[in-house]
């Protein structure tokens, strides 16, 4: 893959180029500041980009709003937000223009490669991935129009929006994949979301629930 890397933290930065490298990645551009994610991602149009949240100028929310400005100039461009913090509003953002491949995990949550390695492959192909901390925190003070799902339902859609697939999700709920696509047949039925070739019902889906 094709990789932007945006962090103020240098050491950190180096870090995640190296690490990217040794995983037989190509890291096209590393920048340390908003507006130079914007340009990054404008200029190279990379697979996935992988940004940080609190970065110069303003260390509050700007590697976040620079992710959110990129994709409105470059519709769709995966982003994987590595971060310390919860930003909710912009998040809110960069997930609700319907393109999936966006992503958010906590780096002290990250504790194998893997961990890191696999949601940034998943965010490149289109998917959404968040941690679950970042869904509890979005969700704070919002009030719930997904009354009509179950408790299993909602677990399921909890885990959908980590980016896990049906087998995964079955394997982590020690059900069968049947069961899993049943649920998830439920889940989409009861949120009124219709087959349809323009948008990906398990983006939407995701979506809703983070909105409820």
């Amino acid at each position: 893959m094709r990789v932007v890397v945006a962090d103020d933290a240098v050491l950190l930065r180096e870090g995640l180029v190296r690490l990217l490298a040794e995983a037989g990645h190509e890291v096209v551009a590393a920048v340390g500041d908003g507006p130079a994610v914007v340009d990054a991602i404008s200029a190279h149009r990379p697979d996935v980009s992988i940004v940080d949240v609190r970065m110069p100028p303003t260390h509050t929310d700007e590697g976040l709003r620079a992710a959110v400005e990129a994709r409105r100039l470059v519709p769709g461009a995966p982003v994987l937000v590595l971060s310390q913090y919860v930003e909710s509003s912009y998040a809110d953002d960069l997930l609700a223009d319907g393109f999936g491949a966006a992503g958010y995990l906590l780096k002290d949550r990250v504790t194998h490669i893997d961990d890191f390695l696999d949601p940034l492959q998943r965010v490149a192909d289109g998917g959404i991935v968040l941690d679950p901390e970042v869904v509890a925190q979005l969700l704070v003070h919002r009030a719930s129009p997904l009354a009509r799902l179950t408790a299993r339902e909602r677990d399921v859609l909890a885990l959908m929006a980590e980016g896990l697939s049906n087998t995964a999700i079955a394997e982590r709920l020690f059900v069968s994949d049947g069961a899993v696509e049943k649920h998830v047949g439920n889940v989409f039925a009861k949120l009124d979301l219709p087959p349809s070739e323009e948008d990906h019902r398990r983006v939407r889906a995701v979506l809703a629930y983070l909105r409820d």
